[in-house]
């Protein structure tokens, strides 16, 4: 569903800050990027984030309860805040979210990278004679970021450590969270939580970002894990320190080595940070510090050839943001298998765009016919043997996609199986090398492309389980160009599930799994395989890189006969028996917090 734009909060925010903000925008994106980036902004949700917040932030008597919990483990959490020139206003604030916590075992270690500033020096000398928890080691030089981190981590005595801006703010309930999240999670080295923006006066909360549990791709296109994270100290200690020649992007550098050696990373769905947005805070200005971003450009590609991977990395129009190019290794027989039934014309589009247009070489297409009845259908069937070395099978039994897949697999070759619709045109060559490069991975087990309705609207961004009830595409309609939330439309990542209407995947893995469940003779078939093959303990990928038409209609034929009832409804509750955990549970590459009714990451209404 498509919000409006709020022009009247648009006009409020016109100053002549914003102006040369836009200004900078505008150059950056151009005038057609420009125009996008402003609606994208300014659409006006259906629900006030600002009183969703008030409604969930932990009242007085709730935190008194939780200051009165006994834990098992009481580990001692050092926070660390490197402090150079800061407001004295801005500093109380965040002092002060750290004093209300109510977990009260914890230290915060401030190294005060200026300590010639006398009013920051005095400040922070009577603070910490007002709680011994605050201790302050001062830097006579400023040496960057990552370096007056470290500072701060070498008074640090804490079995957990804690990062923290110095202008921004903890929610009372942060610590408590994350000390409930070690007591019940075993061996948890790493844990993240959602976060939100707060304006400079304080008095607004605004740009929520709810995401979902750790998920490598994403976190390889962007450093989604931000704020607050928490990491046991030793886990630190072993991968080292912050390094200064990442400054900019330190923290992301730091993330992607501990997420390398972490036992388990642990996702807290709730916002316990306020990231705080001034007019020089990168939060406001993503363009400010162009540096940042080539840092961050260099810390993914450091930890990609510390896992073995190779791939380039390239910045993306959304600075922040990255593509990950992952270089093919080998040249594998991929098997295109496509289901049909008459339909000459459609197929004929179909199988002409991918073998004009289509670069990578080595494939077989597989058409597996399905009780066509037209005689033009089988004239083209022997066309496409004839010319093209197209193989055709036939399938005589009733209509069951998940069989027709089933035995197409079986007269294939491939290493590599890619289903695709009859329906699906090519829209550039490289769409098939792009999935491969990324199938190859080792960690990978399926990799589904971007589809496109005719109008250049989106028809498939991936799946999120649970939408609609069972399971529904995102981004449904998103005009092509537009980003989405957290340009969630246009970066890799990892998902639960993806269209078969496109989808490539191993071979070995197909069969590990069992294939397609013929039990799902139409609908949900393809979350299903999904689903199995993350359990089997592979990633899903989404990757919208490759791009595709999909001429399905935007409203599908409804399912109006008492024996299509029937069917829809069973397969709707073999898949409640069978996916009962993550349909209970929520589907842990999206956010309880967020709509399941919408396809756009609304926010959930309660």
């Amino acid at each position: 569903m498509r919000k409006k734009i709020d022009y009247i909060d648009l006009l409020k925010k016109v100053s002549p800050y914003n102006i040369k903000k836009g200004i900078l925008y505008f150059q950056h994106y151009g005038a057609k990027g420009f125009w996008v980036k402003l609606t994208e902004r300014f659409q006006k949700d259906d629900i006030s984030y600002q009183e969703w917040y008030l409604r969930h932030v932990p009242g007085k008597e709730e935190l008194e309860r939780q200051s009165r919990e006994v834990f098992v483990k009481k580990p001692l959490i050092s926070i660390l805040v490197p402090v150079y020139n800061t407001p004295i206003h801005f500093l109380a604030d965040m002092i002060s979210s750290v004093r209300e916590q109510s977990y009260p075992n914890w230290e915060l270690c401030i190294a005060n990278a200026n300590p010639s500033n006398q009013e920051v020096r005095d400040y922070l000398k009577e603070i910490s004679r007002k709680d011994n928890r605050i201790r302050v080691k001062d830097v006579p030089e400023n040496e960057g970021i990552a370096q007056n981190t470290n500072a701060a981590l070498s008074i640090a005595s804490g079995e957990y450590i804690g990062f923290l801006d110095h202008d921004d703010l903890l929610t009372p309930d942060a610590l408590y969270e994350v000390v409930k999240y070690i007591e019940k999670t075993e061996n948890v080295g790493v844990i993240y939580s959602d976060e939100d923006k707060i304006t400079a006066d304080s008095k607004e909360y605004f740009a929520p970002y709810f995401k979902p549990d750790f998920n490598l791709d994403l976190l390889r296109s962007n450093n989604y894990f931000c704020h607050f994270v928490v990491t046991k100290k030793d886990l630190i200690l072993k991968v080292g320190k912050l390094r200064g020649e990442f400054n900019g992007a330190q923290d992301y550098d730091l993330v992607l080595r501990l997420v390398e050696e972490a036992e388990s990373v642990g996702h807290i769905p709730r916002i316990l940070y306020h990231w705080r947005v001034h007019k020089e805070s990168t939060a406001d200005n993503p363009m400010s510090k162009m540096y940042a971003y080539d840092a961050g450009k260099k810390a993914i590609e450091d930890h990609l050839i510390r896992c073995g991977a190779k791939a380039e990395v390239f910045h993306t129009k959304d600075l922040g943001f990255y593509r990950v190019k992952y270089i093919l290794q080998n040249s594998p027989l991929v098997s295109i298998l496509i289901p049909n039934k008459d339909q000459a014309d459609t197929l004929r589009q179909c199988v002409q765009s991918i073998i004009e247009k289509t670069e990578y070489p080595n494939y077989e297409i597989i058409v597996i016919e399905n009780n066509s009845e037209e005689e033009k259908t089988f004239s083209y069937y022997n066309e496409l043997e004839k010319n093209y070395g197209v193989k055709v099978v036939r399938w005589k039994g009733e209509f069951n996609y998940s069989a027709i897949n089933n035995f197409g697999v079986t007269c294939a070759k491939g290493e590599y199986l890619l289903f695709l619709n009859n329906d699906i045109e090519v829209m550039d060559g490289e769409w098939l090398g792009e999935l491969l490069a990324n199938c190859e991975r080792k960690e990978v087990g399926i990799v589904g492309a971007k589809l496109y309705y005719p109008d250049d609207t989106v028809q498939h961004a991936g799946i999120v389980v649970g939408i609609g009830g069972i399971a529904g595409n995102m981004f449904v309609g998103l005009k092509r160009g537009y980003t989405g939330y957290m340009h969630k439309a246009v970066i890799q990542q990892n998902l639960s599930a993806v269209t078969a209407a496109c989808m490539l995947m191993k071979r070995h893995v197909f069969e590990e799994v069992g294939g397609f469940e013929e039990k799902l003779k139409v609908a949900f078939n393809d979350v299903d395989l999904c689903l199995k093959v993350r359990k089997a303990g592979y990633l899903v990928v989404f990757d919208p890189y490759a791009e595709l038409y999909h001429y399905e209609s935007k409203s599908r034929g409804a399912e109006d006969t008492p024996e299509k009832i029937r069917r829809f409804q069973s397969e709707i509750e073999f898949m409640r028996c069978r996916w009962i955990d993550i349909l209970k549970n929520g589907d842990p590459m999206y956010n309880c917090n967020l709509s399941l009714k919408k396809w756009d990451y609304s926010l959930k209404g309660n």
